[in-house]
């Protein structure tokens, strides 16, 4: 991005912290493959379960962890690999799960976004998100999963959006995906509770997942998760600026009286399409979405707001907070966002 660019996309991707890139480089470095028998693979290897280590470490997970090139990849893998058939998904989960899902049960939202714990009584792998990556809703999960358990079932969940942020659910699967906190792109993981949940695939990862291992970009995740997260109690301060500039200049804010991440924003401008509104801050330099950015490109109104219930559905941008995210950034947007709505 330029210097007069304001980039407010962090939900989407966010950049490349400074410490993920020095052990990105590291990592290049040890080239040797980690499954080799020799001294270089050894020493590959050596690195690789550090680093498994260390992410395990700065995440509080005590179980299994297999690395993947994403959470895509990693939803993908719990899904077909569980020993529990999938047998409900919520409503408002990523496109890349609802994509995958056939004819599984849909648990409804309330119109504040939130599934209703006792909904998801199933026996069965029940997959419910952590965060909400278009409005930033919290789901009740420490609920959702004793509900689950109860029932005998397993809980998944899309833990992209919080992972590195808020604390971890306690769930029995866990996907998540470096480059929403700082890591690079195209490395990820599933958390596994205990082996004994899924069906091996054979090949590398303990043999639940082939290919070779990325050992750069898992030096880098542990480094981006290592930074911590003390950046979001002023996240946390902009978001809340924003939510109340919005409002006192005749907006919305979608969903917000719901628990809801300090670095995501769902703010309808009424009478103005998302399309246009995009168009209109790209001109003044500043990145926003439409909803997920695995969907933003498209003109069919987001399953999510849809499943809220929510009327508006095509009047409303997402604003994502980062690191880099300061007040003056947000009283900039501000300022656009009374521009593009008087126009």
């Amino acid at each position: 991005m330029t210097a007069a660019s304001l980039y407010l996309d962090h939900a989407a991707t966010t950049p490349l912290l400074p410490a993920a890139r020095a052990a990105l480089l590291e990592g290049f470095a040890l080239w040797a493959n980690p499954s080799s028998p020799h001294r270089a693979g050894r020493a590959a290897r050596a690195a690789l379960e550090d680093a498994r280590e260390r992410v395990k470490a700065a995440l509080g997970w005590t179980g299994e962890l297999v690395f993947t090139s994403g959470a895509s990849e990693a939803l993908s893998l719990a899904m077909q690999r569980s020993k529990a058939g999938l047998v409900a998904v919520s409503a408002v989960e990523h496109e890349a799960l609802l994509r995958q899902s056939g004819a599984a049960l849909r648990l409804p939202v309330d119109a504040r976004g939130l599934v209703d714990p006792a909904s998801a009584a199933l026996r069965g792998l029940v997959a419910v998100q952590q965060v909400n990556n278009e409005t930033g809703v919290i789901q009740p999960l420490e609920a959702i999963a004793a509900v689950v358990r109860e029932a005998g079932g397993v809980l998944l969940a899309d833990c992209a959006q919080g992972a590195g942020k808020i604390a971890l659910p306690d769930a029995d699967l866990i996907a998540l995906s470096a480059h929403k906190f700082g890591g690079p792109i195209g490395i990820g993981a599933l958390l596994v509770r205990d082996w004994g949940l899924l069906e091996p695939t054979g090949g590398q990862e303990r043999g639940y997942r082939a290919g070779t291992e990325n050992l750069p970009g898992a030096m880098a995740m542990a480094a981006a998760l290592e930074a911590g997260s003390g950046w979001l109690a002023e996240a946390l301060q902009c978001r809340c600026s924003l939510d109340a500039a919005i409002t006192a200049a005749g907006g919305e804010v979608v969903a917000g009286d719901a628990p809801r991440l300090a670095t995501i924003g769902a703010c309808r401008m009424p009478g103005r399409s998302a399309n246009a509104q995009l168009i209109r801050f790209d001109s003044k330099g500043i990145a926003v979405s439409a909803g997920s950015a695995c969907s933003s490109g498209s003109l069919k109104a987001s399953p999510v707001l849809t499943a809220m219930g929510y009327p508006h559905a095509g009047e409303v941008i997402r604003v994502s907070l980062g690191r880099e995210t300061t007040g003056e950034d947000i009283a900039r947007f501000v300022a656009a966002w009374k521009e593009v709505a008087s126009a």
